[in-house]
């Protein structure tokens, strides 16, 4: 079978188990999923064969150690694996939840039902638990899901998927809901990506390289998370101590994902009290400060910050700090180099905390908290799908709710239209 035969019996596969899944029932999902986190446990040690083919590879290509470290699965990571499957089926099923219903004069009962979206295309790049993720939260929603993982991780991710279609023979979800790509060839995305008959929405999940391309390329509706250049503001009426905290947090907690702070800025009020106590308690991390120049006569024995430094996300001990005038020149500079991600003013002035909650054009915006609370389980929505930086459809994290849509379900009692 070539390549392209193969793509399209995937998806074609797909679409016919989407069908089958709009009849199960949340305690069918429930089930299933119930025993999908059961056979993860009971396969554990082939999964963990698997995945030292995957390690191998991986040294044998000379990644990083960090690199490696994500892709590792034992015995530990597999258990909280299970255990996030199982923190999926306590979640609120949001399919059948009804929306909102009114009544027209001509005696229509109208209702606005949530559904869901049909067949999910997930590609990614990151570590093999995003595969049971994935899986997991598409099932519940009531959708296919079709896997195209990294070659790094391709061994794990093939057993998982082996290991959950191995639980659902014999229960009321098809086993066909859940598909994966079981080739390298790069070529299997670009055949994916055209197939819009059988495929209702794509999820890429990776550096801003794939999503771009995948975006350039995609005739399927695409939800993106792009990079996240996330800003903390420390407006004039900030608490000091309070600032400091938020921002050190946002910096330094985990400096490697999306949500964390890459540009500092500081109203020129309280530039010259805040930023030596702020910049000494990154230094003592190890954060390198990249400054413009009314910030460098503040502390001098920092980095000058370029104009590409506004618009960097580091993914490290890396900060840019710029001195603004004050909320209005905070928000424009925000909306100019940010990527819609995950902002945050510190502020005790709540007209200043409304302007800015009002004007920032990001996803999440926040007043007196760290930017890194922009996630799925943070916010209460059990596993998510990604953080998606546009503004159709879904924003800010993915969770169940995310992937479904809706329809107009109509009752009447014999009107026709006049």
């Amino acid at each position: 079978m070539n390549l392209k035969t193969q793509i399209l019996k995937i998806a074609q596969e797909a679409k016919k188990a989407s069908y089958g899944l709009v009849k199960a029932s949340t305690q069918d999902k429930n089930k299933a999923l119930e025993k999908m986190a059961v056979g993860l446990l009971k396969a554990k040690d082939a999964l963990i064969k698997a995945n030292k083919q995957d390690l191998e590879n991986a040294r044998k290509k000379k990644l990083s150690s960090a690199f490696i470290d994500r892709l590792t699965l034992n015995e530990k990571r597999i258990e909280k694996i299970a255990s996030d499957i199982k923190d999926v089926i306590k979640l609120q099923d949001p399919v059948g939840a009804i929306i909102k219903t009114w009544q027209r004069p001509n005696g229509l009962l109208i209702s606005k039902k949530r559904v869901p979206i049909g067949v999910i295309g997930i590609i990614y790049e990151s570590r093999p638990n995003v595969t049971s993720d994935a899986a997991t939260l598409c099932l519940k929603a009531g959708n296919a899901v079709i896997l195209r993982g990294g070659s790094e991780s391709f061994n794990s991710n093939k057993k998982i998927v082996e290991i959950f279609r191995a639980a659902l023979k014999g229960m009321a979800i098809p086993e066909e809901a859940i598909q994966f790509v079981s080739t390298t060839n790069r070529q299997a995305v670009d055949e994916l990506l055209k197939l819009n008959d059988y495929i209702d929405l794509i999820i890429p999940r990776g550096g801003e390289e794939l999503i771009r391309k995948v975006t350039e390329n995609s005739r399927i509706p695409v939800i993106k998370h792009y990079k996240g250049v996330c800003h903390v503001y420390v407006d004039r009426f900030a608490d000091i101590d309070m600032a400091i905290n938020i921002c050190f947090n946002a910096k330094v907690q985990r400096p490697g994902v999306c949500n964390a702070m890459e540009t500092m800025l500081v109203d020129e009020k309280i530039a010259k009290k805040f930023l030596p106590l702020m910049i000494e308690k990154f230094k003592s991390a190890g954060v390198e400060i990249r400054g413009d120049a009314k910030t460098r006569k503040i502390v001098v024995d920092i980095k000058s910050a370029t104009e590409a430094d506004w618009y960097a996300e580091y993914l490290a001990l890396i900060l840019a700090v710029k001195i603004v005038s004050g909320v209005d020149e905070a928000i424009e500079h925000i909306n100019k180099y940010g990527t819609h991600l995950s902002d945050s003013i510190i502020t005790e002035n709540k007209s200043n905390a409304c302007k800015f909650l009002n004007e920032v054009d990001s996803a999440t915006v926040y007043v007196n908290a760290s930017t890194r609370f922009t996630d799925g389980g943070e916010f209460g929505l059990g596993a998510e799908i990604g953080i998606s930086t546009d503004k159709i459809h879904a924003r800010g994290p993915m969770g169940l709710e995310e992937l479904t849509t809706y329809k107009y379900v109509v009752v009447g009692n014999g009107q026709v239209r006049k």
